[in-house]
């Protein structure tokens, strides 16, 4: 049994389960599947003040916070005890792409320990990675009316035509960073 938790699992099977996410919650109690609204209710919760967008009720959204709990033990687990000791597989060309650009340690598991790392977040390459790139990617959840997991998963799940064009625009501004962003920035850090 713990062989079948630390390999990877085929697509079909990991994306229908993400997919079941969104009927169960459903079915559990009316609840919308998304990560992103948490931090709303995490900020409600620790900062007393008069700021209207944090001045409501999040309690009644208490279940998200014990979700998103789940979520980061889920992942702890994963990543620690239960490790894949294979190497992370990387299609060639991405390897290739990537070593064009100056990152040449794989050796860390997801990320690339060339970018992510705690001693580049004191550098250049940390505050456009971490603080602006986090920034943005914030700014970005808060413009679309919630995150990718939000739109992607239960609100084409619930044919949401906003939700639609947010994971259209997350899909190209996906592709757009990826081919004309990053390596703009990797050519801008190295300089």
């Amino acid at each position: 049994m713990l062989n079948v938790l630390t390999q990877p699992w085929p697509w079909y099977v990991a994306g229908a389960l993400i997919g079941l996410t969104v009927p169960t919650l459903l079915i559990l109690g009316n609840k919308a599947f998304g990560i992103s609204s948490s931090l709303r209710h995490i900020c409600a919760a620790c900062l007393p003040g008069n700021i209207d967008f944090f001045n409501y009720d999040w309690r009644k959204e208490a279940w998200n916070l014990w979700f998103v709990g789940g979520i980061t033990l889920g992942g702890f687990i994963a990543g620690t005890l239960l490790k894949n000791p294979e190497p992370l597989v990387i299609a060639p060309n991405t390897v290739h792409a990537l070593r064009e650009l100056g990152v040449r340690d794989f050796s860390s598991g997801l990320m690339p320990a060339d970018i992510f790392n705690w001693g580049n977040l004191v550098t250049t390459t940390g505050l456009l990675f971490f603080v602006i790139g986090g920034f943005l990617v914030g700014f970005g959840t808060r413009w679309a009316g919630g995150c990718t997991s939000g739109h992607a998963i239960m609100g084409l799940s619930n044919l949401q035509w906003p939700s639609l064009v947010a994971t259209i625009c997350f899909m190209v501004g996906g592709i757009a960073m990826t081919h004309i962003g990053l390596p703009f920035l990797m050519r801008l850090i190295t300089l």
